[in-house]
């Protein structure tokens, strides 16, 4: 059975790990979609799909990544069709894990069984607070994996953060999945 994971990862997190861990047990494989992957360099997206695509593959074990697939996709903007935009860039999939209620009703609607994961402290494990943390020079990097941490160093992510609009103390575009 494959299945379905789609988020934006702004940065990817411990959070994100932790469902992609808990999917991974239920599923024989998983497609990890980054979704809007077009947008980069802005205050809610600052994080090329590329970037991205780096940082999850980088903080998954050799025996996950066998088993996953991460597929960038650009959004269309358009609840109606969004389903099947996915369908077409994605191979076929049996089953969607998401806990936005928008995303599990989009593809419930369109015949996919779906399945809320467990919560991993969501007010703790979020890109917005990452974000947020990342410009004040707060403690951030125990929130991300060890890789992670290493990539956004590298990238000087601080600065990206800067360059994009954010500003110490706020929060920036909220970070959910679909």
């Amino acid at each position: 059975m494959r299945g379905l994971i789609v988020g934006r990862f702004q940065p990817f997190h411990k959070g994100h790990l932790a469902v992609i861990e808990e999917v991974l047990g239920k599923c024989d494989d998983l497609i990890v979609v980054i979704g809007s992957a077009e947008e980069s360099h802005t205050e809610k997206n600052p994080f090329t799909a590329g970037e991205r695509y780096q940082m999850l593959l980088s903080s998954l074990n050799p025996g996950e990544c066998a088993r996953v697939h991460i597929i960038p996709v650009r959004d269309v903007n358009r609840y109606s069709v969004w389903v099947n935009h996915l369908e077409s860039y994605l191979p076929p999939f049996d089953i969607v894990f998401s806990n936005s209620d928008l995303t599990r009703s989009l593809f419930k609607q369109a015949g996919y069984e779906v399945h809320e994961t467990k919560a991993y402290d969501p007010k703790r494990y979020s890109a917005t607070e990452i974000r947020r943390r990342i410009v004040a020079g707060e403690k951030w990097k125990h929130l991300v994996p060890e890789a992670v941490v290493v990539f956004m160093e590298a990238i000087d992510a601080r600065q990206r953060l800067l360059d994009s609009g954010a500003h110490p103390g706020k929060a920036g575009g909220g970070c959910r999945a679909r």
